[in-house]
């Protein structure tokens, strides 16, 4: 057994109760791609738990149509906007500590304040992206 980083190699929990380390994280979108081959089989159960820092405020909206997501704030502040189905938006401001959740088929996207981190446990299959 050894320590690894979780924000370098994200963990993927999968049918079965399993958990694996998944390859170095590249922040790219042949990484995602790359991730629903190798986990396609466990279909809308699978999650993938990875950590995030930023810097800036996301530039694109995204969705995960299959399951909810956990945003779980662990350094500074987000600020995280859900657009609703009647397309009103939402926003609830997270500090370290404290999470929300974006429920399955909602438009999700966040501000930050200086530099944050989250920690994010996704159902991301058929997970969708959008100019902000």
């Amino acid at each position: 057994m050894s320590a690894i980083d979780i924000a370098s190699c994200p963990i993927h929990l999968g049918l079965g109760a399993t958990a694996e380390v998944e390859p170095r994280f590249t922040g790219d979108l042949s990484w995602y791609e790359g991730y629903a081959a190798r986990h396609r089989s466990d279909g809308r159960e699978g999650r993938l738990v990875s950590m995030h820092s930023f810097d800036a405020s996301w530039t694109a909206w995204e969705m995960h149509p299959t399951g909810a997501e956990v945003v779980l704030c662990t350094a500074g502040t987000l600020i995280l906007s859900q657009q609703q189905s009647d397309g009103t938006v939402t926003t609830v401001r997270l500090g370290p500590g404290q999470y929300a959740i974006n429920p399955p088929g909602v438009w999700h996207t966040a501000d930050v304040e200086g530099t944050s981190t989250a920690l994010f446990i996704t159902a991301g299959e058929g997970t969708q992206h959008r100019p902000r």
